[in-house]
């Protein structure tokens, strides 16, 4: 699943080397051989790693899923690219869903970077936060900070692959998101710097066993099937004529029970006249 995401990081790399007159090819090919996102669907993410929240305080992991599902991004504050494509682009879908933050779900976003600071994740949050700009968000968006080991721990976890470039003092990484189920199994993978609304609403409602969504979401639901080696959800025409049978069969059930009872009172109404 690795190539999915490795256009942004092959520029994100070329573009650093070029600055620091590196060989771009060689950083070209770090990013093959290192960098990347492997799915690891159905995994149980370490709950109890432990990391600082953007107050400074010790979290841990399992402290912040809240029967709910989880959206889980990987980035660090420092970056001057490719994490704040991430950021402004989860920001821009989560504005468009019915879902809030905090309500249906929650979000944990993590540094990959061991030297940043809680101050550096305060920054960040009261920024996404406030572009988000709904009731609440602080409660259900988290920003944190690490250690290596706790870093690496979570990143291996979730199969989220970086490398640290010293001669550009940044790290190369991929680009996307992972939606975890409320008791920590890895649900659902997306990919790129934009996320689709639809893809995002559908990743969340089977995460959390389709307890969040209205009845139309969970009936289109029934029309789309999520492909990981994409991660966005396409129309199936099996579960699309198995649901329009469902949907046949209801209609056909109620036209005979009206019919019946239209019937049964005709008949009715025809024995009282002759009565009379």
């Amino acid at each position: 699943m690795k190539l999915l995401a490795l256009t942004l990081i092959t520029v994100v790399l070329v573009s650093s080397a070029s600055s620091q007159m590196m060989d771009p090819t060689k950083a070209a090919a770090r990013a093959f051989t290192e960098v990347g996102i492997d799915q690891k669907l159905n995994d149980q993410i370490p709950l109890d790693l432990k990391f600082r929240n953007e107050e400074g305080d010790t979290v841990e992991l399992g402290s912040l899923f809240h029967k709910k599902p989880v959206i889980i991004s990987l980035v660090y504050y420092n970056c001057p690219m490719l994490c704040t494509q991430v950021l402004n682009g989860m920001v821009q879908t989560f504005r468009t869903l019915k879902f809030t933050a905090g309500q249906e779900f929650d979000i944990i976003t993590v540094s990959i970077d061991h030297a940043e600071s809680p101050e550096m994740a305060a920054d960040k949050k009261d920024t996404y936060v406030t572009e988000y700009a709904r009731a609440g968000v602080d409660k259900g968006w988290h920003f944190l900070v690490g250690d290596s080991l706790s870093i690496k721990k979570l990143a291996d976890a979730v199969g989220f692959y970086f490398v640290y470039d010293p001669p550009t003092k940044q790290f190369a990484h991929a680009s996307g998101i992972m939606v975890a189920t409320p008791q920590g199994k890895l649900a659902r993978y997306l990919y790129g710097i934009e996320y689709g609304a639809k893809d995002l609403t559908f990743s969340l409602m089977e995460a959390a066993q389709e307890k969040i969504g209205s009845p139309v979401d969970k009936l289109l639901l029934l029309c789309y099937h999520y492909d990981p080696t994409t991660g966005k959800y396409g129309m199936v025409v099996a579960n699309l004529l198995r649901g329009g049978g469902a949907l046949m069969i209801l209609i056909l059930g109620g036209y005979m029970f009206f019919s019946f009872r239209r019937d049964k009172k005709k008949a009715l109404s025809i024995s009282k006249a002759q009565l009379n």
